[in-house]
This record gives C-alpha cells, structure tokens and sequence, in this order.
C-alpha cells in the first residue's frame, strides 16, 4: 500500500470531498448537519479562501480524508483560533490515514499563523477522539446537550490544541529603577 500526499484540495476534488462528507453524514457519528452536500458546495468552500484551506489524503490520485479549517468567531482577537472538521472515506479507516492528515492541517495551521486549533467530537465516537489524542490535541470541556440529532440531544466533547511557535512570551512588565514593578 503507498503512503498518502497531504497536499491543499483543488476544485476537482470536490465530488470525493462530498462523497466522504456525505458519508459522515449518513452515519450519524460525525456531525448534525443532516443536509448532504452537493460537490458545487463542497467546490465553494474548497475555492473559498486560503486563511481557511481544505486539505486532502490523496493515494494514487485517490481522495481518501479530507480536512479544513474554518473561522471560530469574528471578533479580531480570535483570528488565530481555527475550528477544523476532519472526515476519513469509509473504506480508507484505520490506516492512519486520519493521523497523517490531521498532522499535515496542524502544520498547515501552523504556517498560517494560527496560535490554536479546536473541535467538538460526539462523546461516543471514540475514533475521532482518539485520532485527536494521538495528535497532541486535549479535551477541555464537555458541552451538555449541545444540540438535537434526529430528537436526541447530544453531548460533545471539546478538543483543542494549542500551536506554540505562534505564541510568543509577552514582554516583561517594565520596571521602575531599583527593581520595582510598575502598577497594573
């Protein structure tokens, strides 16, 4: 079996792209969104801005994960938190297919300045918080009841990971002569 390419998805990915999310979809383990996706809407969000990329596993020209970072919140001071999804074709699991992919996204993230990734994962799919664990991320929270699914409330499990080469130390505080800190 060859390894995969990580690389940055093109618009003519976007029939895989919507394949494997729709699967996701269909599963009911990934996501609320119950809405499948056409490859037109998949094609827009791939085109849609490099801040937010869409990144594939692509073995032998074979689409087989795909995963994205989009925008936490609007505020500026959150501009270096990225939200990320990440969804493995249903044939392609267990392969480390999502390990890899999700390393290449952190390192992506990393390159565009981001400072943290995070996600929220159904508590009950194990997959994926074990996909996050063995890539550095950490659960910090539990959201109860965060929203319906097919009438069923449904916790999720807050993810995060920090990317420390964009934080830097803030500055010491200045000092007064003699040692002393200024007031805050």
């Amino acid at each position: 079996m060859s390894t995969c390419t990580i690389r940055r998805a093109a618009s003519t990915d976007a029939d895989a792209i919507a394949a494997i999310y729709n699967a996701g979809i269909a599963e009911r383990v990934a996501t609320f969104e119950t809405t499948v996706r056409t490859p037109q809407d998949m094609a827009a969000r791939v085109g849609a801005s490099t801040r937010h990329p869409v990144l594939v596993a692509d073995r032998d020209g074979v689409v087989l994960g795909w995963a994205g970072i989009s925008s936490y919140r609007s505020r500026a001071c959150y501009d270096g938190v990225g939200e990320f999804s990440i969804y493995i074709a249903p044939q392609a699991r267990g392969q480390g297919i999502g390990r890899t992919l999700l390393a290449g996204l952190i390192a992506e993230a990393a390159s565009l300045g981001y400072w943290k990734l995070l996600s929220r994962i159904f508590t009950f799919n194990t997959a994926s918080r074990a996909l996050c664990r063995s890539c550095g991320f950490r659960e910090v929270g539990v959201y109860e009841k965060h929203a319906r699914l097919d009438g069923r409330w449904l916790d999720v499990v807050i993810v995060e990971r920090l990317i420390p080469e964009n934080q830097p130390e803030p500055p010491e505080p200045a000092s007064l002569a003699g040692g002393e800190r200024l007031q805050e």
